[in-house]
């Protein structure tokens, strides 16, 4: 390969091609640029260059279906990916799809040329985690997948670099969508084992018979169902860090063993006789008051003090300043960009209402709210109109009546005939929820305890819907209209129906059903155990 190589960039966003175009041209290279995928491939099956520099997101097509077809019509082309989208596995991923060396934004010019020569000159890859200056301007924009600059989290940003090259076990702490899994990647890609892997385990997630295999493997029958052997997170994390989340989630019995395995480095089979030692270095995190559960009884003491070694309390995003701003339009540019809207900025109103919000759901309900918006509307700026409740209403909303769920409009037609067009109401939660909306949730449990339901949203005589003569609403009608229901379920009927509803259209996995209900899988776990322990 010659030293003035051919260089091709991949890059829609123009005002950074010509940035790293300026970059490469300046040790002599010969640069082009192309805007998506389709042309990468093009320019990949008619006139090959010596690199190409790749974004993983693309306007057209993604990144890795580049990287596939690179390897069948050009292989002799080096490439080098660019991501700062999801987890540092993305960028593994397509390592392992023939990418030549990868780069995490942001970078640094001297890192874009080095990373770009050693690919030229074919030199072995090296990907080491990128250089961070914690006064300079790129902390106040994102330190490895953690964005914001505000002074709390640059101690967590300290805490983190001091504790990184350790063996030491890091404890997090902080609520739900804090980011505490995303500071978990950054002390292993900033760690020796950054080229090691990186293995997350949800102790909440998975049910306490199945933990043990999780984390240990197993053998082949060593239970029903465990038809071949089967290698656990400790073995494949070998060598680089397991993250255990939701760490307080975990069984007393299944604490034990983890005590030993941490403490020995070594650990067994479900059913199997021979001992496997691993060099492992341990992350835990949970949403819980760690202290808390070993004196209730739920944690061992002796396992908290084994992990409590470094500890890490990631701040809630309302104690977070200028960042919440920061994080809000980091997310509208990619939420634009994946939609393929126009926005480009909040209005003052907006910024203003953000900043002043206290989100309970930190950062994933920020994302959440923004990406509401950018789906359900378009425009250059986010209007105060656009914002879903309860942001809105500048509330944080109580879990029924208040706001927290703003229920969609509700369907046009309603029909008493499983089936048939329009939905069916009675004993149907989702056409429930659709038609009354969180806050008549409430109303519904309310007089229905004050034996009034009858007269909710005014029932019609027989309680009957549709038949023959079927009701068109408006918005407004689901207040005021005369709609029968028939009879009323206690609330606890209705939730039970809801989520073994959504289990059963997400085939089964909790934590997917999980996810659409929005709310988290060991909760889950616990309603379910608390209904068969009640026999219902």
């Amino acid at each position: 390969m010659p030293e003035q190589a051919r260089i091709v960039i991949v890059e829609d966003t123009l005002s950074l091609a010509r940035v790293y175009q300026d970059y490469l041209r300046a040790d002599g290279h010969v640069v082009d640029h192309v805007v998506s995928g389709t042309n990468a491939i093009e320019r990949l099956r008619h006139d090959p260059p010596d690199v190409l520099v790749l974004d993983l997101i693309l306007p057209d097509i993604d990144g890795r279906e580049v990287l596939r077809a690179a390897a069948q019509i050009a292989p002799d082309c080096k490439i080098v990916v660019i991501t700062a989208h999801g987890s540092i596995n993305v960028a593994v991923e397509a390592m392992r799809e023939g990418a030549w060396d990868f780069l995490l934004k942001p970078f640094t010019a001297d890192k874009l040329r080095d990373t770009v020569t050693k690919a030229i000159k074919g030199a072995p890859a090296l990907q080491s985690a990128p250089d961070i200056d914690l006064e300079g301007p790129d902390a106040d924009e994102m330190y490895f997948d953690i964005i914001g600059g505000s002074e709390n989290m640059r101690d967590i940003y300290r805490i983190i670099e001091n504790a990184a090259p350790s063996r030491a076990t890091v404890f997090i702490t902080g609520e739900s969508g804090t980011g505490k899994e995303l500071a978990a990647e950054a002390i292993h890609r900033r760690s020796e084992r950054a080229k090691d892997p990186f293995i997350p385990l949800n102790c909440g997630a998975i049910p306490k018979d199945l933990m043990e295999s999780e984390i240990f493997g197993h053998v082949k029958g060593a239970f029903t169902g465990a038809v071949s052997d089967r290698e656990g997170a400790a073995h494949r994390a070998d060598g680089g860090t397991l993250f255990l989340d939701e760490i307080c989630e975990m069984d007393l019995d299944l604490q034990t063993k983890l005590l030993r395995f941490i403490q020995t480095g070594s650990f067994q089979k479900v059913g199997g006789s021979s001992i496997e030692k691993v060099d492992v270095r341990f992350v835990c995190a949970t949403n819980r008051d760690p202290l808390e559960e070993v004196r209730s009884g739920r944690f061992r003491e002796d396992l908290y003090y084994r992990l409590h070694v470094i500890p890490l309390h990631m701040p809630p995003l309302r104690d977070r300043d200028n960042d919440i701003l920061q994080i809000a339009n980091f997310y509208l540019q990619r939420f634009t960009r994946e939609e393929g809207r126009d926005f480009e900025r909040f209005s003052p109103e907006v910024s203003a209402l953000f900043a002043r919000y206290s989100w309970p759901g930190n950062i994933r309900q920020l994302q959440n709210i923004i990406r509401n918006i950018v789906v359900l509307n378009n425009g250059t700026e986010v209007a105060l109109s656009m914002v879903p409740r309860p942001v809105n209403s500048g509330t944080d909303g109580d879990q029924f009546g208040s706001g927290t769920i703003e229920a969609p409009p509700p369907h046009p037609v309603v029909s008493n005939e499983p089936g048939g067009p329009g939905r069916h109401w009675a004993g149907d939660p989702e056409a429930l929820a659709f038609l009354a909306g969180a806050r008549q949730m409430r109303k519904v449990v309310e007089n229905h305890n004050s034996g009034r339901s009858n007269q909710l949203l005014g029932a019609g005589a027989g309680g009957n819907f549709g038949g023959e003569d079927q009701t068109t609403l408006s918005p407004s009608a689901s207040g005021s209209g005369r709609l029968g229901f028939g009879e009323i379920k206690p609330l606890w009927q209705v939730e039970k129906q809801a989520i073994e509803e959504a289990i059963e259209r997400c085939g089964g996995s909790i934590p997917r059903a999980a996810d659409a209900l929005g709310v988290s899988p060991s909760t889950i776990y616990r309603k379910k155990q608390s209904w068969e322990e009640s026999g219902l």
